[in-house]
């Protein structure tokens, strides 16, 4: 033993030292940063598509018959265009698809967002003509749904529906003009993201890549067989069992590992 020892402690081979579990994070590379803006403008645009049709895009105004004060109801874009909304979340749902796939499963979803894109921008630019408005705020006034407002400035809370008379007159405000470009242009972002998927989304990592590098490659090479169901493989029964036999002898067990490993023909070394 103390004749081996003396060759550099594990027969005269300098075995690096072994890193554990604390391995160096490389920096991302292009294609990871690419996926990142990717994902975040995706994001960002179905975002921005829920954000603007939440807002007030038209006010349906009654004039009901003297003294009754006009009635001022408000008209969101999501009651105008709810496909828009729909569209939107449904890109959302396919951006997650976009993560979890890869090669040719990947670009199919990349033209699924595009699609959804440009439907949530088509139904968002397409006019809203004032029958649509009025409509939609009669459908709210009948429901009890608060939000109208007289005009002489007092709120009318969810009893809007008892001013709008039968034959009240009504002409709609269109006001929503920049939520409505914001709507498009949040679906012109979904559109490009669903384009550079289709373009490049082959190239950009996978959500499992890490977990194959773990398994596979040097040094985390896993033996078939290896993992069983319970945790632990046989060859690790083995060896534990071996330690402690050699211990139970007095014999150093890391020489008899050194020694293994010496005997493959992958680790010989010229003397």
């Amino acid at each position: 033993m103390s004749g081996r020892g003396g060759q550099g402690g594990l027969g005269g081979r300098a075995v690096p030292p072994r890193s554990g579990g604390s391995r160096g994070v490389a920096p991302p590379g292009p294609a990871a940063r690419q996926f990142a803006l990717v994902l975040v403008i995706c994001a960002a645009g179905a975002g921005l598509i829920v954000l603007a049709l939440r807002q007030s895009w038209a006010h349906a105004v009654f004039t009901a018959p003297h003294p009754l004060p006009a009635q001022d109801i408000p008209v969101s874009g999501q009651q105008l265009v709810p496909l828009a909304s729909a569209l939107a979340l449904a890109a959302l749902a396919c951006l997650a698809a976009v993560i979890a796939t890869r090669s040719l499963a990947r670009r199919i979803s990349g033209v699924v967002l595009a699609a959804l894109g440009a439907g949530a921008a088509v139904a968002a630019a397409v006019p809203v003509h004032a029958s649509a408005v009025l409509a939609a705020a009669r459908a709210q006034a009948a429901s009890g749904a608060p939000g109208g407002s007289t005009t002489s400035g007092t709120s009318s809370g969810g009893t809007a529906h008892v001013l709008i008379i039968a034959g009240a007159a009504g002409h709609a405000v269109m006001t929503g003009t920049p939520w409505r470009a914001a709507a498009v242009c949040g679906g012109v972002a979904i559109v490009l993201t669903g384009l550079a998927t289709v373009w490049r989304g082959p190239r950009w990592p996978v959500m499992s890549a890490r977990f194959d590098r773990d398994k596979g490659g040097p040094g985390g090479w896993v033996p078939p067989g290896a993992g069983g169901s319970g945790g632990s493989s046989p060859r690790a029964s083995r060896d534990s069992a071996s330690i402690w036999e050699s211990l139970t002898r007095d014999v150093d067990p890391t020489l008899d590992a050194e020694a293994d490993r010496q005997d493959q023909p992958g680790d010989r070394t010229p003397s």
